[in-house]
C-alpha cells in the first residue's frame, strides 16, 4: 500500500532515553523502540555515549528491525542512551530528518523530539541570521540547535531558557555527555513518562516501553517540566506553570498501544468502555458484531458486551504487510486493501453486521471494507465509530489529511454513510469519549473533532514541509 494509499491519520514518533551505566543502554533502547515501533515507522534511531565520551549515533530510514543489528548494537555501547522512532510531521520522510539528531556546537548533545512545532519557520529564520546551520528540514534539529548554540555552561540551563519559546506540542529527549534530560511542552499535547529501572531510570512517549525492559512507570513528566536523569539519581525542574493543559484525546482511541497506561487508565480498557457506551448511544437490529482489525478490537468488544450480540472474526488480517513501493497492476489495485484484510464469507453470509472501528478520516479504506463485506454476502453492515467525526487538521504531530479530504468535512453522519455505502452510521460522541476515559475538555486537546485549537496559533501553524523551501534556497 503506498502512503497515497493509506487512509487514517498517520502514526507521529516515539522517543525514549535511559541513564543506567551498569545496563546494556544500547540494547534497552532497542527493545523499547521495538515496544513504540506503532507511533513510527518510516526511520528509526540510538544515541549512546559513555559518560563523558563523545555521542555516537545510529540512525537510518526502516523498521527497528531493520536499522540495527547485533553487530551495530554492539558498537553503540554506553551509559546513557535515547532512541526514535518517526513518522514525519514536519519535513519529508528522508535520511537526514531521522532522528535523534546530532549537533555538537557548543554543546554536543542528541536529541529525540515527538511532536510539532508550530512556530518553527520563525526559530529557523531567526537561527539562520545568527548563521547556524542546519542539514535537515525537521522541526527537531531546530530545537537541537536552540539548545546546542545556547551560551548557558549547562544543557539543563539551556532547556529551561528555551522552553518558553517553543509554540505547539514537543515532548524531547536530550542526550549529553553525562546525562538524559526529558522536558514537554506546556499543554501536555504529547505523552512523556517517566520510569525506574532498579535504582537507575528511563523516560518513554508510552509505558509499554518500560514493560519490555522491566521497567516499572512511575508517573507522567508534567507539561512544561524538565527531568534530569544523571548520576544523583531524578532531578525535575517545573520551567512553565499554569498554562492550559491540553492532552491529546486521539491517543486514548488511536494511537496509544492498548496495554499502555495514559491519564490512569490501561487503553484496552477504556477503548472497552467506548464501545459500550457507542452502543447505548446508537443500537441497532443485529446478528453479529466483528471489529475492523486491529484497531477495531477493543471497542468491538465492548459493543459486544453491551449488546449481548454474539462476535466474531469478520476478517483475517495480513499482520506482515508493511508499507510496499511495488505497485498492484491495475487489476489488482481496486482489490488492494485483500493485501491487509480478507473477510471470511462463512462467518459474514446472510447476517447483519455492527462492524466496528476506532476512526475514519478519508473513507477510503472503510468504503472498500464495506464493499468487501457486501461481496461476501453481508445483509446489512452497520458502521459503528469509537471516535467522534474527524472534521479538522491537527497541527500538533498528527499527520492527517487536509480538511477537504476528509469524508466528515461539511457532511451530516447520514451523508457519510451514504457515500461508503453501508445501511448506517454512528459515531461515538465527544462526551461518550471523556466518559470512557474519566476525563473532560478541560484538559484535553479535540481540535480534529471540535475545530477548537487549545493554542493560540492553533489554525495558523505551518504546514508539514513548511522548511523545505528555506532549506533549498539556503
Amino acid at each position: 500500500m503506498t502512503s497515497d494509499e493509506r487512509d487514517g491519520p498517520r502514526d507521529e514518533c516515539g522517543v525514549f532515553g535511559i541513564y543506567a551505566p551498569e545496563r546494556d543502554v544500547s540494547r534497552l533502547a532497542y527493545f523499547a523502540l521495538y515496544a513504540l515501533q506503532h507511533r513510527g515507522q518510516e526511520s528509526a534511531g540510538i544515541a549512546a555515549v559513555e559518560r563523558g565520551g563523545h555521542i555516537m549515533t545510529q540512525r537510518d530510514l526502516g523498521l527497528v528491525s531493520q536499522v540495527f543489528d547485533e553487530q551495530s548494537l554492539r558498537a553503540l555501547g554506553g551509559d546513557l542512551a535515547v532512541g526514535h522512532v518517526r513518522y514525519s510531521t514536519t519535513g519529508s520522510n528522508a535520511w537526514e530528518n531521522s532522528q535523534p539528531v546530532w549537533r555538537s556546537d557548543r554543546h554536543e548533545i542528541a536529541l529525540a523530539h515527538n511532536g510539532n512545532l508550530t512556530n518553527a519557520v520563525e526559530l529557523h529564520a531567526e537561527l539562520r541570521e545568527r548563521g547556524v546551520a542546519f542539514s535537515s528540514t525537521s522541526d527537531s534539529e531546530i530545537i537541537a540547535a536552540l539548545i546546542a548554540t545556547h551560551t548557558a555552561d549547562r544543557v539543563e540551563d539551556a532547556i529551561a531558557d528555551i522552553l518558553p519559546r517553543l509554540r505547539g506540542a514537543f515532548s524531547t529527549v536530550v542526550l549529553t555527555r553525562d546525562k538524559v534530560i526529558g522536558f514537554r511542552d506546556p499543554a501536555g499535547l504529547r505523552p512523556l513518562a517517566l520510569g525506574q529501572l532498579g535504582d537507575r531510570y528511563c523516560l518513554a512517549s508510552e509505558s509499554c516501553a518500560f514493560d519490555i525492559i522491566n521497567a516499572t512507570l512511575m508517573r507522567d513528566v508534567q507539561p512544561g517540566e524538565m527531568v534530569c536523569l544523571g548520576e544523583r539519581g531524578i532531578q525535575t525542574r517545573q520551567v512553565v506553570e499554569g498554562a492550559r493543559e491540553a492532552f491529546c484525546v486521539f491517543e486514548y482511541i488511536y494511537f496509544a498501544r492498548p496495554d499502555s497506561r495514559m491519564g490512569g487508565n490501561v487503553l484496552q480498557v477504556a477503548r472497552g468502555r467506548m464501545g459500550e457506551i457507542l452502543w447505548s448511544e446508537a443500537p441497532v437490529e443485529a446478528d453479529l458484531v466483528i471489529a475492523v482489525p486491529d484497531s477495531g478490537n477493543a471497542a468491538a468488544r465492548g459493543v459486544a458486551r453491551a449488546s449481548g450480540l454474539p462476535q466474531d472474526d469478520g476478517f483475517v488480517k495480513n499482520r506482515y504487510v508493511a508499507r510496499t513501493f511495488i505497485q498492484p497492476g491495475q487489476e489488482l489495485r481496486k482489490h488492494g486493501l485483500r493485501l491487509k484484510f480478507n473477510p471470511l464469507p462463512e462467518v459474514v453470509e446472510g447476517k447483519r453486521l455492527v462492524v466496528v472501528d476506532d476512526s475514519i478520516v478519508r473513507g477510503n479504506t472503510t468504503r472498500q471494507i464495506v464493499q468487501m463485506l457486501r461481496d461476501a454476502g453481508a445483509s446489512e453492515v452497520h458502521m459503528r465509530i469509537s471516535a467522534p467525526p474527524i472534521r479538522h487538521p491537527c497541527h500538533y504531530g498528527i499527520d492527517m489529511s487536509t480538511r477537504e479530504e476528509m469524508i466528515a468535512h461539511d457532511r451530516t453522519p447520514e451523508e457519510v454513510a451514504a457515500e461508503l455505502g453501508c445501511d448506517s452510521l454512528h459515531y461515538l460522541s465527544l462526551d461518550g469519549v471523556y466518559e470512557a476515559v474519566g476525563g473532560s475538555r478541560d484538559t484535553h486537546c479535540d481540535a480534529c473533532f471540535s475545530g477548537d485549537y487549545p493554542l493560540e496559533d492553533g489554525e495558523s501553524a505551518n504546514g508539514k514541509f513548511a522548511l523545505e523551501l528555506p532549506l533549498v534556497r539556503a
